[in-house]
């Protein structure tokens, strides 16, 4: 049997903890997009809160888990009887990989079989297996985009619906939808952000004395999985009682118009887009009330739900990174608490009920936002975590589930540790303010020589593709035109109507069909050829040499490259940067699908020295290699941003053929009314399209007009 490691157990991330609380609480929420560094017990904890979810009751043999009491009317496996048989089995956590295809998400129809013998044969896909249950996304971001805005829409309906050529089949699909993703491997776009309920910022702790108890329980997880688990057998328990108390509290708790229209003044105040801020903000208070026992959702209800549901939607950009100005949060809320109704049950006297009991395993220490704590802790070690520093990792939230069995401290002991906590905190807080006050100065030096960006041209890989799903070069893929039809290779998935009745037409009389209709075979299926548009690799190579370091060319220069990855990140393409100065070439970006990585590097581009024009040409060739073997169906695109000058580093010409084949652009940077033509040479060699930097710009208006004309 598979040991799960226990929720209670992970240290720190009180953030996280909250926010994954108040999803099973609460599924209205919307889910969980957890942002952070690789090593963070990001999968950890999300398979280790699957196992604290109250069980569910199904219908024996339904495989779209539904319940007994209430079936689904529709259910492809029913009608079920209400009050019909049931078992209990523990709530699913179900994984998607990141490469499923969407039959394997949504579920797959036997169109051969719906055809041929009029049989409506359906396998159900992963929603269906996750109904009532958790569907865990690890790297979110490196899903295609159709697949992310299908299992957005499933979540946010509660439905799947699957259609095959008039075929249709519909199931409830309810779960709790936890993502994963390390921003350095690329962002989400905002669209797809916006519709996660809560983001939470996970990031390893420096406190060394958190950071060694992590490796201590995780060592002594390993050495004896079943032993480790029977010591947090009570936090466990507890944790698990309390969820569902919560969720059996949910309906009955209040939002007064004065906490509503405090959401929205502070959705408003943050500008964030649309209306899905409000709600979730308001369903998760609601929850967060229903966890602390409160029957009325307050302004400290208000604050948690917002400090999770509003970062990510403040995405102007796309290099922004999501954040919250939370200073400004305290203010607003302030100005529009009024009077707030008492932070207690339902007689107003605690946060449990009468007489102020906490709820099961309510800690009352600080130390439990970023500590969790289980059935034997040692005390020592507890008081010495309550006085350290909060972890960077935990995120500092009062509002943090307290997780665990542990006992409240004393009055005097919680006085005494509070009034030390409040001392630290105060200090780190003003260290840290004047420290970030100083990187803004720096970045705002850095990239004071870039200007806005603009629309560039389209530049694409000529021919036709079958790379990843994105918006630059044509390609076949299973999403865009129809451009024609084909025996099927295996089962089909997407009907071509017309082509294969007009295979099945001349077999009729053979086959001694009379009557209307045509009597179809399984040989007579004919699928749809469709043709869209790619994500290629996009390879810039820089030339950041001397000859380039006059202050006009550039911000000229980088402005042109900073929007060429603006039009990277839309296009859906993976991005590398190379750049070349001084003696050699190096690979300041190896190729990834975060452009706000290429952008940060770009900002911080040192130039001066000689150019080593045949090192960059090099390096790129040594790149695309690698690419290839790692992704040969992803096209690249070189392009190449100097003024031709190469003063080191070897022979252009060999460098050149060492391109031979690859589609390639070559920005020209020469400039002045004197002007050598090298970079057209060089293009030439490179067989690639020249596009002066000057027009660059004007390119892309006059592209964008005449696509209005037409």
């Amino acid at each position: 049997m598979i040991v799960t490691y226990p929720f209670s157990a992970v240290v720190g991330l009180g953030d996280l903890k909250l926010a994954l609380v108040l999803n099973a609480v609460s599924p209205r929420v919307g889910g969980v997009l957890v942002r952070g560094e690789k090593g963070t017990a990001k999968s950890t904890i999300v398979r280790a809160l699957a196992a604290q979810l109250p069980t569910v009751a199904v219908v024996p043999g339904c495989r779209f888990a539904c319940d007994p009491a209430v079936p689904d009317p529709e259910c492809p496996d029913g009608p079920h009887e209400p009050g019909a048989e049931r078992v209990e089995r523990p709530a699913a956590l179900v994984e998607l990989p990141v490469g499923a295809s969407e039959d394997r998400l949504a579920g797959s129809l036997d169109v051969e079989r719906a055809l041929t013998e009029g049989v409506k044969a359906f396998e159900p896909g992963l929603l269906a297996a996750a109904h009532r249950g958790v569907l865990y996304v690890d790297e979110v971001n490196l899903l295609h985009d159709h697949l992310v805005d299908l299992l957005l829409d499933a979540a946010a309906l509660g439905t799947c619906y699957v259609e095959r050529e008039s075929v249709s089949v519909r199931h409830a699909a309810r779960f709790l939808l936890v993502g994963t993703m390390n921003p350095e491997e690329g962002e989400l776009r905002p669209q797809l952000l916006d519709r996660f309920g809560l983001t939470v910022e996970v990031r390893a702790s420096r406190d060394p004395e958190e950071r060694a108890e992590v490796v201590r329980r995780r060592l002594a997880f390993e050495a004896d999985a079943a032993a480790f688990a029977r010591r947090w057998t009570a936090a466990e328990s507890a944790l698990s009682a309390r969820i569902a108390a919560a969720r059996s509290r949910v309906p009955g708790v209040r939002l007064p118009d004065a906490r509503l229209r405090q959401i929205a003044t502070v959705c408003a105040a943050f500008e964030v887009d649309g209306l899905r801020a409000d709600l979730v903000t308001a369903n998760a208070a609601i929850a967060h009330a229903a966890w602390q026992g409160r029957d009325t959702v307050t302004t400290e209800d208000v604050r948690a739900a917002a400090r999770l549901s509003l970062p990510h939607r403040r995405r102007r950009d796309p290099f922004d990174a999501p954040g919250l100005d939370e200073a400004l949060l305290d203010e607003l809320l302030e100005r529009t608490s009024g009077d707030d109704a008492p932070d207690g049950g339902p007689d107003g006297s605690g946060p449990g009920g009468p007489g102020g009991t906490p709820p099961p395993g309510d800690g009352t220490g600080p130390e439990t936002r970023n500590h969790p704590t289980g059935a034997e802790p040692p005390t020592d070690r507890r008081t010495a975590a309550a006085d350290a520093p909060a972890s960077a990792a935990a995120g500092a939230d009062a509002d943090a589930p307290p997780l665990a069995g542990d006992p409240a401290p004393d009055a005097a002991t919680a006085t005494g540790a509070a009034a030390s906590r409040a001392a630290a905190p105060k200090a780190a807080s003003q260290t840290a303010s004047q420290m970030a006050s100083q990187a803004a100065s720096q970045a705002a030096a850095q990239v004071a020589g870039m200007a806005a960006p603009y629309r560039v041209p389209l530049l694409e890989v000529p021919g036709v593709g079958e790379g990843a799903v994105g918006r630059r070069s044509r390609s076949r893929t299973r999403r865009g035109r129809s451009a024609g039809a084909r025996r099927p290779p295996g089962p089909v998935r997407d009907l071509h109507v017309p082509a294969t009745l007009l295979a099945a037409a001349p077999h009729q009389r053979e086959r001694g069909h009379q009557g209307p209709g045509l009597a179809l075979r399984g040989d007579d299926l004919r699928e749809v050829v469709r043709e869209g548009r790619e994500g290629n690799l996009v390879l810039f190579v820089v030339d950041a040499s001397g000859s380039m370091a006059a202050r006009k060319r550039m911000t000229a220069v980088k402005t042109a490259v900073l929007s060429l990855l603006l039009d990277a990140y839309q296009r859906r393409d993976k991005i590398g940067l190379i750049t070349f100065r001084g003696a050699d070439a190096e690979v300041a970006l190896p190729p990834t699908s975060s452009v706000e990585a290429g952008a940060a590097r770009l900002r911080s581009l040192p130039t001066g020295g000689r150019t080593p024009l045949a090192a960059g040409l090099v390096r790129a060739a040594e790149v695309l290699r690698v690419e290839r073997l790692r992704d040969p169906a992803r096209r690249p695109l070189l392009v190449l941003v100097t003024d031709g000058r190469a003063t080191a580093g070897g022979d252009v010409d060999r460098a050149a053929a060492l391109l031979a084949g690859t589609a390639s652009v070559v920005v020209d940077c020469e400039s002045g009314p004197v002007r050598l033509g090298l970079a057209v040479r060089l293009a030439s060699r490179l067989r690639a399209r020249l596009v002066p930097l000057d027009s660059l710009a004007d390119l892309g208006s006059v592209v964008r007009d005449h696509r209005k004309a037409v």
